[in-house]
């Protein structure tokens, strides 16, 4: 594939949380469709039903989910990997002080 032929870089954008909370209780409070706000908000139409549905799941008004439950499970994830990891260093250590000290 030549430069020329090349797809172009697509970026993702990234919006802020009021933003987000504006476009959703457009959706919400004032019962506009989805579509509808996306496309005046200039946005996708997935990335809005998206939000409305978290919304929702963080409302209790559907099943799923909450954000700080999200946040939670991925903070869970992290220390997990980490405890893996130095429980991995200390079965190493151990062996090789096993090993030393067997001589």
């Amino acid at each position: 594939m030549s430069v020329m032929e090349q797809e172009p870089v697509r970026f993702r954008r990234s919006f802020t949380d009021e933003f987000k909370r504006d476009a959703v209780g457009l959706v919400i409070d004032e019962g506009r469709k989805v579509v509808d706000v996306a496309d005046s908000l200039g946005i996708g139409e997935g990335t809005l039903g998206n939000w409305v549905r978290q919304d929702r799941i963080d409302r209790g008004e559907r099943a799923g989910l909450t954000t700080s439950e999200r946040t939670e499970i991925v903070e869970l994830r992290k220390e997990n990997a980490r405890l893996r990891m130095e429980r991995d260093l200390l079965k190493r250590a151990t062996a090789f002080w096993v090993k030393e000290s067997g001589q």
